[in-house]
């Protein structure tokens, strides 16, 4: 009998299952493929780059003090060891009891949700695992169909075939968000605790536990209530996982919610320094500030916080050269004179994140330029000497340019001493045109301020283009670095989030003066500073330093102060933002605010009180006061039968280095007879008894070769 027959011979009603039959082993295929979907379909659904978080940035001191933090979430990574067993639990509890048993899907979790959902004809309960829930949130949407729920499943899978449950729970408890910013457990537990997650206690635990599921809804800052009903809620979970007692739960749900949040408004003190460390991070080590938002990396910087605040408080709220247009701002910069690091830096008076780092912005140098693009070259030369002497007498240079004096005052002939001291302009225009202006080029290229102008008005700091103030200070640490210069930076070192160094700041010294000038621009900018230009506010300490006033048709466009400690090397500008405005007043304000600066900074610090000449250069002796001599005496005795001597008397000055000439009046041309030194008597030789001879004084400067004032004349005589 054949198949067909014996189809034919059975019972009729058996022919009815055929088509069921059928539709069953369609159904178990089906089922088939859809769990080999899920379970080998993950990897499609999966982005293993998805599982690197993002991480803030952090930009912290050398000994570990928290700066600022840099993301676009506030995002701590942890790893599983560091997170107390009791804190796990917590999550667990109330998230996924199962967690340790189920494969990334639980579904007994699955039917008992759906079953209290028909119950209740609402959705009250969710049946997500927390492998699921990391799934969702790493790789899918939040939309709500089928299809999103069957690839987190497929991507939970995946998870848990490729990651052991410590590694899925670590992902989860960095990944989740608790409300106020704060994502991962890291930065929440430092958040509403002020404290790590390693030291979170049961009840503290239990709370940050609470938050996942509705961050805003059990938020204990605005809904305290609701947050204490959920933690309360998350212990009862707990004990009846078996993480705690009965007597442990009821006791810690007595507790307060117990808050310890600090404020964590970060103030704008810091802004400006940061700001220059992300460009420094862009620029050196080319990671941008998107990276440096999500990177995780440790950057230690060079700021000195104390010194830091008191620059920022001091810009904010110290007196400010007047205006004509509104309040006037301004840029401080701070370096260490050893190391060429930026220990301080303000960008603005109330700088903060997104304004203009005014530190970085290029404004016309005036005076202070002279030091570096005129009097150290001159020195560098061999042809001069601090006490050289320079014209100062009203003349027309190359190109009809005729720079003035600021107080429109000549007096001929000064030394370089003078003419910086008092910061004179014709002698710095008259001595640059002497050494070249393509050799002061050169100079400044060393310093790191190149210019493309190439007239005259660059010893007065007239350029097209200026410099910023971190710019003028690295130039100027070549005055307090016997003449070597350095890039200044902010970075130390940058670490990677998992703690490795990835970069590390490599000094970089270029000599530019040599050590003999440099110390010789250290004294006279040291009387410039006490007794010049900048000698106005008070610091009883060492300190160089030069002045500079950008003059406007009008008023001044802006003025700058530039100098030095043993300690440090440091630039403050004021001025607008638009040229077109002006101040009203001198450099004296730059002046006054940064010896106020260092005042405070000497009381935290103790700075120094005078420079160390450095081993193997000459001491530059004091510049010489030339007196006017008014009470010049005459007296006569017989030194013979027919002829007299006589002694010339006056009072000298206490410098005993000063020359006093002695003339003798003559018709046509005055006669020198003789000189003494220190001294304030002179004996003249015998004359006729019958002659009248008249006498002068006159004081000479040894080191400039300069004569001063002729003193008043006295005739010596015999009356009979």
């Amino acid at each position: 009998m054949n198949i067909k027959e014996k189809l034919k011979s059975l019972p009729p009603w058996t022919r009815h299952l055929k088509w069921p039959g059928y539709a069953l082993v369609l159904l178990f295929a089906l089922a088939v493929i859809g769990y080999a979907v899920i379970i080998f379909g993950g990897r499609f659904v999966v982005d293993e780059s998805d599982l690197v978080l993002d991480e803030m940035t952090t930009v912290e001191t050398k000994d570990g003090q928290v700066i600022e933090r840099i993301y676009s979430q506030n995002r701590e990574m942890v790893s599983i060891d560091q997170v107390p067993e009791h804190v796990q639990e917590a999550f667990v509890s109330i998230e996924d009891q199962r967690f340790y048993s189920h494969p990334g899907i639980d579904l007994r979790a699955i039917t008992r949700a759906l079953y209290r959902d028909i119950i209740a004809m609402a959705k009250v309960e969710g049946g997500s695992t927390i492998t699921q829930q990391v799934a969702k949130n790493l790789f899918l949407s939040n939309d709500k169909t089928w299809m999103r729920k069957t690839k987190e499943m497929m991507a939970a899978t995946y998870l848990e075939r490729n990651y052991t449950k410590d590694e899925i729970l670590e992902l989860y408890l960095n990944r989740i968000y608790f409300g106020e910013g704060a994502y991962g457990i890291q930065a929440a537990a430092e958040h509403y605790f002020n404290r790590p997650v390693s030291e979170l206690t049961v009840a503290q635990g239990a709370l940050l536990a609470a938050l996942p599921k509705a961050p805003n809804s059990y938020s204990p800052v605005n809904n305290p209530e609701e947050a204490m009903q959920r933690r309360n809620l998350v212990l009862s979970e707990m004990e009846q996982y078996g993480t705690i007692s009965i007597e442990e739960m009821k006791q810690m749900q007595g507790t307060t919610l117990a808050l310890e949040m600090v404020d964590e408004q970060q103030g704008s003190w810091s802004n400006s320094y940061v700001d220059l460390v992300i460009d420094e991070a862009a620029d050196r080590y080319h990671i941008s500030r998107d990276e440096l938002k999500r990177g995780g990396y440790t950057i230690v910087v060079e700021m000195d916080p104390e010194i830091q605040q008191i620059a920022a408080e001091r810009m904010k709220n110290g007196e400010f050269i007047p205006g004509s247009n509104g309040p006037v701002e301004g840029a401080f910069t701070l370096m260490d004179s050893e190391t060429g690091a930026l220990v301080a830096a303000v960008g603005g008076r109330d700088f903060k994140h997104g304004g203009v780092n005014r530190t970085q912005v290029k404004k016309a140098p005036a005076s202070v330029i002279k030091p570096l693009a005129v009097y150290g070259p001159a020195l560098m030369s061999g042809d001069y000497q601090p006490y050289s002497v320079l014209s100062d007498e009203p003349q027309t240079f190359a190109g009809g340019y005729e720079p003035s004096n600021f107080d429109g005052e000549f007096e001929q002939q000064v030394s370089m001493y003078e003419a910086l001291v008092e910061s004179k302009n014709v002698p710095a225009v008259s001595l640059l045109e002497d050494i070249g202006i393509n050799y002061s080029k050169g100079y400044l290229e060393e310093l790191g301020l190149p210019t493309e102008d190439d007239g005259l008005s660059i010893a007065l700091g007239g350029l097209s283009y200026g410099y910023t103030p971190i710019q003028i200070t690295e130039a100027y640490r070549s005055f307090a670095a016997e003449g070597k210069v350095t890039d200044s930076y902010t970075i130390t070192q940058i670490l990677d989030r998992d703690g490795d160094v990835l970069h590390e700041h490599e000094p970089d010294e270029r000599q530019v003066f040599d050590a003999q000038t440099a110390w010789y621009m250290t004294e006279m900018l040291q009387t410039t500073a006490s007794e010049g230009t900048a000698s106005q506010g008070n610091y009883d300490k060492a300190l160089a330093g030069k002045t500079g006033t950008q003059q406007a048709e009008e008023g001044n466009k802006h003025v700058w102060f530039a100098g030095y400690t043993p300690e440090y090397v440091g630039s403050l500008w004021m001025g607008y933002d638009d040229a077109g405005k002006t101040v009203e007043g001198s450099s004296a304000y730059p002046s006054r605010l940064m010896k106020e600066i260092l005042s405070s900074i000497d009381r935290e610090k103790g700075l120094d009180s005078a420079f160390t000449k450095p081993e193997g250069v000459e001491e530059l002796p004091e510049p010489i006061d030339l007196p006017v001599i008014t009470d010049l005496s005459g007296t006569l005795d017989l030194a013979g039968l027919a002829t007299l001597r006589g002694l010339l008397s006056w009072t000298p000055a206490e410098d005993d280095r000063i020359v006093y000439r002695i003339y003798r009046e003559e018709e046509g041309e005055d006669v020198n007879v003789g000189e003494v030194t220190g001294e304030g008597e002179y004996r003249v030789s015998a004359f006729g008894i019958f002659d009248e001879t008249t006498y002068y004084v006159v004081p000479y400067d040894p080191q400039t070769g300069l004569e001063g004032t002729p003193s008043n004349s006295v005739s010596l005589s015999w009356n009979f």
